[in-house]
């Protein structure tokens, strides 16, 4: 006799989505303000504290990289982070 596969719940894609954007632009705005204060004191301070912040919390966020919830909110705060760091980057350019 052939068993059935396990049951899995269907993924809830559209409140995931919402976590994760949401996430993403507060941790954008967050990483955008604190580099740019940061950057105003000194610029290497600004990339030295935000690659020691984004190493620290690496780890953590790849232990629970597959966890129902924090999946959403691990990922929307990766796409903050680089879109926060993108947006420093182009702030340092263009002044």
């Amino acid at each position: 006799m052939i068993e059935p596969p396990p049951y899995r719940d269907p993924t809830p894609w559209a409140a995931g989505i919402a976590v994760a954007a949401l996430v993403g632009a507060l941790t954008a705005v967050a990483v955008f303000a604190f580099g740019a204060a940061l950057g105003a004191v000194h610029p290497l301070l600004a990339v030295a504290v935000n690659l020691i912040a984004a190493g620290g919390a690496a780890p953590t966020a790849w232990r629970w990289r597959f966890a129902p919830v924090t999946r959403w909110v691990l990922g929307g705060g990766a796409a903050g982070v680089v879109i926060g760091w993108i947006a420093l980057l182009g702030a340092a350019l263009a002044g």
